[in-house]
């Protein structure tokens, strides 16, 4: 573990959607997410970097599993790739479904809204640690 205290955080925008999101994690068939660069910049917030780690919370708040950054990439929308898309692991993993869930959580939750040309921060993540994790 790092010096400092990771973040902590949980996927989705609503408490149904964190519990299916961290569902996914846990299951490792979610290893990657997608956020908006300008929400990013409109927190004024850093992007995520490779190596490092998080730590992923139910939507009550609790601590449930740590994640570390494997892979950061910044694409348009419209450019983000299938492997990307099945990295996601929702739905049936297809690029088309990508594109319909995430255009529909930009369009409402982010302050800026969609663009089929937005700027789109890819990231890739392992599960480093969690109870349901087998251990070594």
């Amino acid at each position: 573990m790092p010096a400092e205290v990771p973040a902590a955080w949980a996927f989705g925008g609503t408490r149904a959607h964190a519990a299916g999101l961290l569902e996914l994690v846990l299951a490792g068939t979610k290893t990657g997410t997608s956020s908006s660069l300008w929400d990013f910049e409109e927190d004024d917030d850093p992007l995520p970097q490779e190596g490092e780690v998080n730590i992923i919370v139910d939507a009550d708040g609790a601590p449930q599993a740590v994640i570390q950054t494997t892979q950061v990439s910044v694409v348009p929308f419209d450019q983000v790739d299938e492997v990307h898309a099945e990295s996601e692991g929702e739905g049936d993993r297809s690029l088309a479904h990508w594109r319909a869930v995430h255009q529909s959580f930009w369009e409402e939750f982010s302050e800026r809204g969609f663009a089929p040309d937005m700027p789109v921060v890819c990231e890739r993540f392992k599960v480093v640690y969690s109870e349901t994790a087998d251990r070594p």
